[in-house]
């Protein structure tokens, strides 16, 4: 594997900053995925287990990639303005097509916030997530409709 790695040409483009992450197969249909930092995450299951091990589906990896990413945004940009910001929770909801490949068509972003925080504010870091910072939305942006919506508690 190493000569592979080592055999395989990568062309810089330029302006881009290049990041990898690593798989390896356990076995079955589970498989250990690791970051770009080597932080492991368990992904796929185990049916023949008894009782069975369950990972991560690959799909909701899209989906917590999404909502992760829009989420380091927008807490960094209300902590940057000192909003006082408790919590944020965000449930990230996806539409898929029902025939293979299975592509998501719709994901929707609802945000959860606690704090005495200015709406206007929240509403300004959503849409510099949406439409500047995230590199997760923006890049599905064209072929996936992406909503959001929030509420303050």
């Amino acid at each position: 594997m190493e000569n592979l790695k080592s055999n395989q040409k990568k062309e810089k483009i330029s302006g881009t900053v290049s990041g990898s992450v690593w798989l390896n197969w356990i076995g079955s249909q589970m498989m250990t995925g690791f970051d770009s930092r080597g932080t492991p995450l368990v992904i796929g299951r185990w049916p023949e287990r008894d009782p069975e091990s369950i990972g991560l589906k690959a799909s909701d990896l899209l989906l917590l990639a999404a909502a992760a990413c829009s989420s380091y945004d927008i807490i960094t940009i209300l902590t940057k303005q000192r909003e006082p910001l408790e919590s944020l929770e965000v449930t990230c909801t996806g539409d898929q097509e029902k025939e293979p490949p299975f592509k998501f068509v719709r994901i929707h972003l609802h945000y959860r916030l606690k704090g005495s925080i200015n709406a206007e504010k929240v509403e300004r870091a959503i849409e510099l997530s949406e439409e500047k910072y995230c590199s997760v939305t923006n890049t599905l942006k064209g072929n996936v409709e992406i909503s959001s919506d929030y509420e303050i508690m």
